[in-house]
């Protein structure tokens, strides 16, 4: 293992953390337990296993590399991922007395941010309190792993399983001081288009903020607290929607969550009238199968929910025709993309400007909602068999709510993260996602 400069968007996301929000996702796993032991025989296996993923081991220092910069600008004021000499896996492994509620447990575990001076990543066993179920809550930090890297950390760790296996990285060529001549045309049409696509993207996000028709209920002043709750409905069911009316999955999955927010803002006296809040829905560019080189690497599309319309088929057509708008366009443009803008900012930009930067979220969008992809193999963890999983997105500054989505074994699981002061009803709001499909699975009836 050797120390690399961290990526743009991977410094972003070191940068703009805070005490009240984290930048750290997680995911709760809900596995059957064959004895009331189970857990803590999890727990063992969990960090005897952590020293062998060389991934876990790496931490993030924050250095300023003067004889570096002198070459790469760009760089000076930046952070190194490097492997961490002190590594003790039982610092980042922890058993948890029994519980009877998973959830509420690991919302007051996301509450608290990573230890920076270590491997920012921790998991939380959770043994349930009548020794059928335990769960395992993974924490890593953003800046160590976007969703495909966490989801390698994690199967690291599981019970061994036949994954594809990543294609190796070609070979950087050696780093020249002097480019040679014969490459400055290209190099100078790539910035062009480079800067042509940063300021389609800048007018875009700015445009996204005009005429905002957002709710109070999805703002929240920094609290620092944190609510975690999850809902599993059935893919098939799912699948019968998208037959039945065209379209993706995922299209589907978003409108449930438009319909939900409709219920949830009514039964809770919110009006929902003329509500259509921004909603974030981030795309990875990375393929699965190079899902083992470092550094986040993400782009999003931005759409309005069509929270204020009454007819669950409108809404989902509304999403759908969003969502091919932005897929039309691609990944690399539109207000979605304001990521990738993280790459023209030098390292002492995202290490000065990281609270502003982190202030402005809320300017840009109202809600997030992520897929996060599973594999479709059954994940165990000492023969104990993987159930349910949820994934957990963090929490912007100034947002109340954020929604991620991930499908397993023929479920999917919505997986919710709220501010705990700005929205206690949280498992009111995870009861409307199931009630939504119901609807939409009422309305496609003949």
């Amino acid at each position: 293992m050797t120390s690399e400069p961290l990526a743009p968007l991977d410094l972003a996301f070191w940068n703009i953390e805070s005490a009240e929000h984290p930048m750290h996702l997680g995911a709760l796993g809900v596995f059957t337990a064959h004895s009331p032991a189970a857990g803590a025989h999890a727990a063992d296996l969990l960090a005897a296993r952590a020293p062998a993923v060389p991934g876990l081991r790496m931490r993030i220092r924050d250095t300023w590399q003067p004889p570096l910069a002198l070459r790469r600008p760009f760089a000076f004021g930046g952070a190194t991922r490097e492997p961490d000499p002190h590594f003790d896996p039982l610092d980042h492994v922890r058993l948890h007395a029994p519980t009877t509620d998973f959830h509420a447990r690991a919302g007051r575990l996301m509450e608290r941010p990573l230890e920076r001076g270590r491997p920012p990543w921790e998991a939380h066993v959770l043994p349930g309190a009548d020794g059928d179920r335990f769960a395992v809550l993974f924490k890593f930090h953003h800046a160590l792993a976007d969703g495909l890297r966490a989801l390698t950390l994690a199967a690291g760790v599981l019970d061994p399983m036949d994954l594809p296996a990543p294609r190796p990285r070609p070979a950087e060529p050696p780093r020249r001081l002097v480019p040679d001549v014969r490459e400055l045309p290209g190099r100078l049409r790539g910035a062009l288009s480079d800067a042509g696509r940063a300021l389609d993207i800048g007018a875009a996000a700015a445009l996204s903020g005009l005429d905002v028709r957002s709710a109070p209920a999805l703002v929240a002043a920094s609290s620092g607290t944190r609510r975690t709750a999850g809902v599993a409905v059935d893919l098939d069911d799912v699948h019968h929607v998208r037959k039945t009316t065209g379209g993706t999955v995922n299209d589907v999955l978003i409108a449930v969550v438009a319909g939900a927010l409709r219920r949830w803002l009514d039964e809770r006296g919110d009006c929902s009238e003329g509500v259509a809040p921004r909603a974030l829905i981030p795309v990875s560019k990375r393929r699965p199968r190079t899902a083992h080189p470092q550094g986040n690497r993400l782009s999003g599309y931005l759409i309005r929910l069509p929270v204020g319309d009454p007819d669950p088929l409108s809404r989902l057509g509304t999403v759908r025709a969003a969502m091919d708008r932005n897929k039309d366009a691609g990944p690399g443009r539109g207000a979605g993309a304001v990521a990738l803008l993280a790459d023209h900012v030098p390292a002492l930009g995202h290490r000065l400007g990281g609270p502003l930067v982190s202030g402005a979220a809320r300017l840009w969008f109202d809600i997030l909602v992520t897929s996060v992809p599973l594999p479709s193999l059954g994940l165990r963890l000492g023969g104990h068999p993987l159930t349910e999983v949820y994934p957990l997105a963090p929490l912007a500054r100034g947002h109340a709510l954020a929604v991620a989505v991930s499908t397993y074994r023929g479920q999917v699981h919505y997986g919710l993260v709220a501010d705990a002061k700005a929205v206690p009803d949280l498992d009111r709001f995870a009861r409307a996602l199931a009630e939504e499909v119901e609807t939409l699975l009422t309305a496609c009836r003949p």
